[in-house]
């Protein structure tokens, strides 16, 4: 079936395309249209099922009430959720979201930005991947509003909303040293995002504060090869003759990997060695071990991003914004 235009309309009513654009784009209140044929144009409009449509509108407006969200997997509950608590939250600005996933590639996150500016959207909030300093620097010269989140970049004036990874990395890892682990391990990504780093240095900060870090028990593992990079770890901490008494999975993708090798290994969880992990992993309901995990405050990630886009969006000379939050440990 053809797409119903303002044309379609007019022509209904022998009127103007003209006079029914100004009526539905709520512009017959200054007596030009009468009350009586902009009521029967909406009517005909309706029944026509007539959408406007919105990319023109934008184009001659200016702005589409669109956002560009970039993240990094999609395939994670964390990003996931973070998705869902942007677009419901940017609806009640009036805004709609355009959902984006770059796999951590950087040459992807370039194509998604080049993509969503084709959508001609308002602003963006990016989760950015390693070495994409340049991207985003270029959307600043280009005075385009954007936010990040979850992660970024030192030297880098842009607001963004991320957590004390820090500090959350340095409870959980004293919730293993207080349930009297004595060799704790970090299996965490190899890549040197702030973030990141925040989160290897808080593990190191508490194993040295007892006077217990060793710098082989930190396995730093490939995004692109997790799940063998993860296996070849595991296999080195849990065999042999000095065994770890306990683990720190620095994500929940991490996670779930290094959990199902325990598993395939006979090994009791909690038991025969204690875990922690960063975010809640959805396989964990599947499980009657409990296992605690660093809870991010998500939606108030989400709803702090929204916040500081649209006040670039709609205001002028606003400064750059730095939310951290704090994270708590769920058990």
């Amino acid at each position: 079936m053809a797409k119903v235009s303002l044309k379609d309309v007019a022509n209904r009513l022998n009127v103007s395309a003209a006079t029914v654009s100004l009526v539905l784009n709520g512009k017959d209140k200054d007596g030009r249209i009468s009350k009586t044929l902009a009521e029967k144009i909406r009517i005909e409009a309706k029944a026509l099922n007539y959408e406007p449509n919105s990319f023109a509108k934008g184009l001659r407006s200016g702005r589409s009430e669109t956002i560009g969200l970039i993240v990094a997997d999609i395939s994670n509950p964390f990003f996931a959720h973070l998705a869902f608590h942007i677009q419901e939250h940017a609806e009640q600005h009036g805004y709609s979201v355009i959902i984006t996933n770059t796999n951590e590639s950087t040459e992807k996150m370039e194509k998604m930005i080049s993509i969503l500016k084709s959508r001609q959207v308002d602003g963006f909030i990016i989760v950015p991947t390693e070495h994409s300093e340049k991207l985003i620097e270029k959307l600043i010269r280009d005075k385009r509003p954007v936010v990040l989140l979850d992660r970024y970049f030192q030297g880098i004036d842009v607001s963004y909303v991320v957590i004390n990874n820090y500090q959350a990395s340095m409870e959980a890892t004293n919730l293993l040293l207080n349930l009297n682990c004595k060799r704790i391990a970090l299996i965490i990504y190899r890549n040197y995002l702030p973030h990141i780093q925040d989160r290897k240095n808080g593990y190191i900060a508490a194993m040295s504060q007892r006077g217990l870090f060793e710098p082989k028990l930190v396995k730093e593992v490939n995004y692109r090869t997790l799940a063998g990079d993860i296996q070849k770890a595991m296999m080195e901490l849990v065999s042999g003759g000095e065994k770890v008494d306990g683990i720190f999975f620095a994500t929940n993708t991490i996670a779930t990997i290094g959990l199902k090798i325990l598993t395939g290994l006979k090994m009791e969880i909690q038991k025969d060695v204690k875990v922690i992990c960063f975010d809640k992993s959805d396989a964990f309901d599947l499980s009657n071990i409990s296992i605690p995990f660093v809870q991010q405050p998500i939606a108030e990630m989400g709803k702090h991003a929204v916040d500081v886009l649209v006040q670039q969006m709609t205001q002028k000379d606003v400064t750059m914004i730095h939310h951290e939050l704090e994270a708590n440990l769920e058990y």
